[in-house]
């Protein structure tokens, strides 16, 4: 396995600190079909990033151009940052700002 310059690659975390001893260690084995590996690995990316279902949705018109206008400033089309908010509400990363 590579060997990590401690000097040159600091860990940022405990679990980063944890991942870079565990391979100095050598408890790491590469996998006898890695080229096998790395395309079910790619494939359950691509299941993962699929957009596969579509829904519809009523807004009011005030929130309908509010969105509008949010997503112009994040750069992205609106229904990319209308997904990306359910996305954020449902692994529990979008919090309120009470």
């Amino acid at each position: 396995m590579t060997k990590f310059n401690s000097k040159a690659f600091e860990p940022i975390d405990d679990e980063e600190k944890a991942l870079m001893d565990s391979l100095e260690g050598d408890e790491w084995q590469p996998v006898e079909n890695s080229e096998q590996e790395t395309e079910k690995a790619m494939e359950a990316a691509r299941a993962t990033l699929k957009k596969d279902r579509r829904i519809n949705l009523r807004l009011t018109e005030k929130d309908y151009y509010q969105i509008q206008i949010k997503a112009i400033e994040e750069g992205v089309p609106y229904q990319t940052l209308i997904a990306s908010l359910v996305h954020k509400y449902l692994n529990g990363s979008l919090v309120s700002q009470e």
